[in-house]
């Protein structure tokens, strides 16, 4: 378990000490932009797969205490509550928006806010933070809490330092194309700084969603080891 909680520190470090902070400004600077992501990719994958190995040791390893049960009542939501993941977050892979890595330039369209940027501007982390948040009810070994747990820290204070760094890079651009949109989904629409284009939000893009969920729907117990659903029932 203390490796895992190792990994789960270190993941966390590189993305609120370094990511999103001066020093990556600093670092930006002495290296250039390139070098610098692709170094940092390297080390957030390299973050992960520490995570992921870290995980299945602690499971295996006979010491994962459980520390909560929510009921099996919990899994008739874990469905429904991932695929609205799904739909938030894997359209928000597709579509332009200055949030994302070397877009920046897409604050000063038109069309800047459009489909589910007008939802959240940051639709993949919100994405990320309804699933993490679900598995963490699913789950209450110690393992699984520090495993889904750091995905949730990570995707729910992320977008806060992405919109500093934003700001501290693009500034008037940020601040207007910020006017427009909201990090919590809908609080823009529902305050009238956003409006919701049905056509541009239920394109392809929210196709790609279902379908990919469809596949690791009935692929998770193949590939994982459990049955997403209630009952525990196996398609294949």
């Amino acid at each position: 378990m203390n490796m895992l909680l190792a990994a789960a520190a270190v993941f966390l470090a590189i993305h609120f000490l370094v990511s999103g902070t001066r020093l990556r400004d600093g670092i930006v600077g002495v290296i250039g932009e390139g070098p610098y992501m692709g170094l940092f990719s390297l080390a957030s994958l390299g973050a992960i797969v520490w995570l992921v190995i870290s995980f299945n040791h602690a499971q295996a390893g006979g010491n994962d205490a459980l520390l909560y049960n929510l009921g099996a009542g919990v899994t008739h939501l874990a469905i429904p509550v991932v695929l609205l993941a799904f739909l938030i977050g894997v359209p928000g892979l597709f579509t332009p928006n200055p949030t994302s890595v070397r877009q920046e330039g897409v604050a000063t369209k038109p069309d800047a806010v459009r489909g589910i940027v007008a939802v959240t501007r940051h639709p993949f982390l919100w994405g990320v933070v309804i699933w993490s948040a679900m598995h963490l009810a699913l789950n209450g070994d110690e393992a699984s809490v520090i495993l889904f747990g750091t995905f949730f820290i990570l995707s729910l204070l992320g977008p806060l330092s992405i919109d500093a760094k934003r700001k501290r890079k693009m500034g008037a651009a940020w601040d207007s194309f910020a006017a427009r949109t909201s990090n919590v989904p809908f609080a823009a629409v529902l305050s009238g700084r956003a409006k919701l284009n049905w056509s541009e939000l239920l394109d392809w893009r929210m196709a790609v969603a279902v379908l990919l969920f469809v596949v690791v729907l009935f692929g998770h117990a193949r590939v994982i080891g459990v049955s997403p659903f209630p009952g525990g029932w196996q398609p294949f």
